[in-house]
C-alpha cells in the first residue's frame, strides 16, 4: 500500500498530526499495535482527561534543550485546542491551577479526534505491528504484521516506556538509534517515590492520608497535596518533584505551608501552657500524622514543659522534613518518560530529523517532558499539529 504519510502511534500526538496533515490534503494512514486508538487518552486524569492547561508556557517543560519546545507551543497554543473542543460543543471545566478537564470524560476528547480523522479520510489500522523500517530513495518501506507499507513521510508518535501494561515500549527510541540519531538518558517521570528501611516503618500506618505540602528538590519546588502510600509517597506534588529528583538526592517537605508551626506552638504555649502538645498538633494534622512524626510520650507533655528550641525542633519535623527516597515505582506507575530522542537531532519547526529526510518524531518520544496538569497533552497537540504542517 502506498500513501503520503504513515504515522506510527494512534495516541494524542499521532492523531493530532494525522488531522493536521489531512487538512492539507495529504493521504494519511495511522497504524498502532494496540487494539484501540488513544488508550492513554482514555485513562488520563482518571478517565476525565486533563486535556490542556491555561497557563502553558515553555517553563513547564523539562529537556536538555529547554528552547526546543518554544516554537511549537507558540504556533499551536492551549487556546487553539480549547477552540477545537468548543467547536465540537464539548463542555469543560477548570479544576485548579489552570487544569482543564472534559465534562464528558476522556472518551469525548478521543472521539473528537477520531471523528475528525474519519471526516478527513484518515485511515487508522489497529493491531498492526511494525517489524522493520527501511529508508528508500523516495520514502520508507515498513514491514508490518499486516503486510508491506510504503510512504513518502514517516512520523514516529509511539510515546515511550510509561504504562508498559498498556503496551508502551521503547520502539521509537530504538528506531531513532537505527537511523543514528542520539537518544538522551531516559527515566520514569511524574512517578511516586518509594521508601525502605526506617522511613517505610515510620510511615506505613499513614497509607491513604493526604496532606497539603510544599516539596523541594534540586532548586525546584511545588505546592499541592502529597499522599502517603503503602510503598512511599505519591500525590500531585510528589509526582511533580519526581521529574527533578535523581537517586541519592534529599527531598524536603513542608507540611501545611500556610502556617508557621513554630509560631503556632509558641502562641499556644503562651495562651494555654497546660495543654498537651498533641492537642495543638491535632488541630492541624490528622492524628495518624502526629503519631508518625512524634512519639506518644513527647506529644502528651504540656506545652509549658518545652523550651522554644524544643518547639522549633518539633515544628521542623513537620515543616522541614527531609528524606532520601529509596527509589520510584518505575515505568509501571510513571505518567511520562523523561529524556528521549535528542532534540538537537530534530528541527524545532518541522519535527523532521535533520539527518533523515522524511522522518519525523513527535510527542513523548522526544526529550521534552511536561509538568503534571495537562502540559503533556498540550505538547502532543502542538508537536503533532506542527509536524502535520510539513509531512
Amino acid at each position: 500500500m502506498n500513501t503520503d504519510v504513515i504515522i506510527i502511534g494512534a495516541g494524542a500526538a499521532g492523531l493530532m498530526c494525522a488531522i493536521s496533515a489531512a487538512e492539507r490534503g495529504r493521504n494519511v494512514q495511522v497504524i498502532d499495535h494496540a487494539n484501540k486508538a488513544g488508550k492513554k487518552i482514555l485513562i488520563s486524569g482518571g478517565g476525565r482527561c486533563n486535556f490542556t492547561n491555561m497557563f502553558t508556557e515553555p517553563a513547564n517543560y523539562l529537556s536538555e534543550n529547554p528552547h526546543f519546545c518554544k516554537s511549537a507551543l507558540k504556533r499551536y497554543t492551549q487556546w487553539d485546542f480549547i477552540a477545537k473542543v468548543d467547536k465540537a460543543q464539548l463542555p469543560w471545566h477548570e479544576k485548579k491551577l489552570g487544569q482543564l478537564f472534559s465534562d464528558q470524560g476522556s472518551k469525548a476528547i478521543l472521539n473528537l479526534l477520531l471523528n475528525e480523522c474519519e471526516a478527513l479520510g484518515v485511515n487508522i489500522q489497529l493491531e498492526c505491528s511494525v517489524n522493520k523500517v527501511l529508508k528508500e530513495e523516495h520514502g520508507f518501506t515498513l514491514q508490518t504484521s499486516e503486510g508491506e507499507k510504503h510512504a513518502q513521510s514517516l512520523v514516529i508518535a509511539t510515546g515511550a516506556m510509561s504504562f508498559p501494561t498498556m503496551g508502551a515500549t521503547d520502539f521509537g527510541h530504538k528506531l531513532a538509534k537505527q537511523f543514528e540519531l542520539a537518544v538522551t538518558a531516559t527515566s520514569p517521570g511524574l512517578v511516586p517515590f518509594t521508601f525502605d528501611g526506617k522511613d517505610k516503618t515510620q510511615f506505613v500506618e499513614l497509607s491513604g492520608v493526604s496532606v497539603d505540602a510544599t516539596i523541594e528538590c534540586n532548586h525546584q519546588s511545588f505546592r499541592e497535596n502529597i499522599l502517603f502510600t503503602h510503598k512511599g509517597l505519591s500525590g500531585p506534588a510528589v509526582l511533580q518533584i519526581s521529574s527533578y529528583w535523581k537517586p541519592g538526592n534529599t527531598v524536603e517537605v513542608c507540611l501545611l505551608p500556610e502556617i508557621d508551626l513554630f509560631d503556632v506552638l509558641k502562641a499556644a504555649q503562651q495562651s494555654a501552657p497546660k495543654k498537651q502538645l498533641q492537642t495543638i498538633l491535632n488541630q492541624h494534622f490528622p492524628q495518624r500524622v502526629v503519631s508518625a512524626f512524634i512519639n506518644e510520650e513527647v506529644s502528651q507533655q504540656p506545652l509549658q514543659s518545652f523550651k522554644h528550641a524544643e518547639l522549633e525542633r518539633i515544628a521542623n519535623l513537620f515543616q522541614k522534613w527531609r528524606f532520601i527516597p529509596s527509589g520510584t515505582e518505575g515505568y509501571k506507575k510513571a505518567e511520562v518518560t523523561l529524556g528521549g530522542v535528542d532534540t538537537n537531532e530534530i528541527s524545532s519547526k518541522s519535527f523532521e530529523a535533520k539527518k533523515v529526510k522524511g522522518l519525523y518524531f513527535i510527542g513523548e518520544v522526544l526529550d521534552v517532558t511536561g509538568h503534571l496538569g495537562g502540559f503533556n497533552f498540550q505538547w502532543a497537540w502542538a508537536s503533532g499539529y506542527c509536524a502535520g504542517q510539513f509531512v
